[in-house]
């Protein structure tokens, strides 16, 4: 997961919603088509924010992390409704759920899997037992795609190409 937003630039809702038929390791494309939102009180399937539909360049680096996870966690068949609560079922091979098999719900991740991690690696204080993780938006799996950003940036990738990496419009463009 990290490695799609650090070197992909993808949302985390657009990870949640990384799919194989997204994933063009013969040409090291990846197709951002769709996310996991929370909707109403329940998951589904939704264009990508802006409904922005794009391809992004795949390095082989993410390519590798993306097979190996492959290996060791098959994809698995998740159904959920498209666009709207009470939407028509669609299925998609998600590469990334929990044990169970079900679709990754924003809050449940934030608060379970990335703060329990950014603090294994010392990145945040511990939390005392019974305690919620703090909100820390510096620390959010958002920053990942200001740091994909910034390494385009800083190796000379244009604005208007980073942008559309990133689903969204370049400054002072409508």
């Amino acid at each position: 997961m990290v490695d799609a937003g650090a070197e992909c630039g993808l949302r985390q809702g657009e990870i949640f919603g990384l799919a194989v038929d997204a994933v063009n390791l013969g040409s090291d494309t990846l197709h951002v088509v769709r996310q996991v939102k929370y909707l109403q009180g329940r998951l589904l399937f939704a264009p990508p924010k802006g409904c922005k539909l794009r391809d992004v360049p795949l390095p082989e680096s993410v390519a590798s992390s993306l097979r190996a996870h492959m290996e060791r966690f098959a994809p698995v068949n998740v159904a959920l409704p498209w666009l709207t609560a009470d939407g028509p079922l669609v299925t998609h091979r998600l590469l990334f759920t929990l044990p169970t098999g079900v679709a990754v719900r924003r809050n449940y991740f934030n608060d379970e899997i990335w703060k329990e991690a950014l603090e294994a690696a010392g990145v945040v204080a511990p939390r005392l037992s019974g305690q919620r993780p703090t909100a820390a938006r510096e620390h959010g799996m958002h920053a990942l795609r200001h740091f994909y950003a910034s390494v385009l940036l800083d190796a000379g990738e244009s604005i208007k190409a980073v942008s559309e990496y990133l689903g969204t419009r370049p400054p002072g463009s409508r």
